[in-house]
């Protein structure tokens, strides 16, 4: 006996099973969208580093010191 699927029922089928999997397993699709939200804010926190002026550490210090009071 051969299955064969379409397109179609292909996306039909795997849709199923990913709403099935993040009812049973929603702690889990919670921590992979944490997870890539966090890589997507470092990685827009780099490029947005990339085009700043650099700031040498003693003046850093200096201003966090001035914030802390």
């Amino acid at each position: 006996m051969q299955l064969t699927l379409d397109d179609a029922k292909t996306k039909e089928l795997l849709t199923e099973v990913l709403v099935e999997l993040m009812q049973q397993k929603r702690s889990v699709f919670y921590e992979l969208i944490l997870d890539a939200l966090e890589e997507v804010g470092l990685a827009n926190a780099i490029l947005e580093g990339k085009d700043t002026e650099f700031v040498e550490e003693s003046e850093t210090r200096k201003e966090i010191q001035k914030l802390l009071g």
